[in-house]
């Protein structure tokens, strides 16, 4: 099955690189997949639902 995911570089100082290094060993997962699992946990968090399905669609009056 084709990855749907999309790259894009992302600039980060140095300290905080090893943190996320550091938290990404401690919860074996690669600093890509520790990333990832920081950004759907906090949008999960800010929208109330899962961010990757589609909101539902409230009805027009």
């Amino acid at each position: 099955m084709a990855d749907d995911k999309k790259g894009f570089l992302l600039r980060l100082p140095p300290q905080l690189l090893a943190e996320l290094r550091r938290w990404a060993e401690q919860d074996m997962r690669s600093m890509n997949g520790q990333i990832e699992w920081i950004l759907f946990n906090a949008l999960q968090s800010r929208l109330g639902r899962d961010p990757l399905k589609e909101p539902t669609k409230k009805p027009e009056r």
